[in-house]
């Protein structure tokens, strides 16, 4: 069965990469990738470097996305980020509820909720982060972690904000650690993670929703995940942030 889902790989860059850099980084993605249009791509990198990186993106096809969101329009929030700026600066999508944020930063389900509403209300696109830790994979929670993730990042949204949103499953346990979620594992959360938005929204969003896998996402596991019937594309980190070995996840993924 082809999936009515356009698949998605977004590279997020985390705390790498100045401003000429990025630039000089998408110049070369762009110049690569040119003519794979059987996914959607799309590059989050820092706010520093947001706007350069939306302008060299200019007419390419390719995304440019933030990491993070403040849910306040405008305001006394030191250091914070606003919806309104995001999409000034150029971006279109915004990552949520990484676990990085989580872990580090005090994110909370409440707030990845308000984050999510902030986005949509401006026309930007979350991927709403979901997953768990080593500890609750081992003690066998993961479907319940990532139904409360799911469910309280989802939150008052109607269905057919629902069928617009990503999802990315994130396994804590993954990131950065050089271990993956093996294709069988990943697509049993992620069919799981699909009922859950079924169970809340209906048929149709359930079906539209694009739901990624993260993790040490690389060249070599792409084609295998992507064979999965709810596997929708990748959330990259560490593989996103060198030219070739994004640009071959890429064009694995198109196959």
């Amino acid at each position: 069965m082809i999936k009515p889902r356009k698949p998605i790989v977004a590279g997020n860059w985390k705390m790498f990469k100045t401003i000429p850099e990025a630039v000089a980084f998408v110049l070369e993605i762009k110049k690569t990738t040119a003519g794979y249009n059987q996914v959607e791509v799309a590059v989050c990198p820092p706010f520093t470097a947001l706007a350069p990186v939306a302008e060299a993106l200019r007419g390419s096809g390719i995304a440019t996305g933030a990491q993070d969101v403040y849910w306040e329009d405008k305001g006394a929030f030191t250091g914070e980020i606003s919806p309104a700026m995001l999409k000034d600066a150029g971006c279109s999508l915004v990552i949520i509820g990484h676990s990085e944020r989580r872990q580090y930063f005090g994110e909370t389900n409440g707030n990845v909720n308000r984050k999510v509403h902030a986005v949509l209300s401006y026309g930007l696109t979350p991927i709403v982060c979901v997953g768990e830790t080593l500890e609750q994979r081992e003690s066998g929670i993961t479907e319940e972690v990532v139904r409360v993730q799911t469910e309280a990042g989802l939150a008052g949204l109607s269905p057919e904000q629902a069928a617009g949103i990503v999802i990315a499953y994130e396994p804590v346990w993954a990131i950065g650690t050089g271990k993956t979620a093996s294709d069988e594992d990943a697509q049993k959360v992620i069919g799981f993670i699909r009922g859950l938005v079924k169970g809340l929204f209906g048929d149709s969003p359930a079906q539209l929703v694009r739901i990624l896998y993260g993790g040490s996402v690389k060249l070599g596991n792409t084609a295998g995940l992507m064979s999965k019937p709810d596997i929708d594309g990748a959330l990259v980190g560490g593989a996103s942030l060198e030219a070739d070995s994004f640009a071959g996840i890429i064009r694995a993924a198109s196959k």
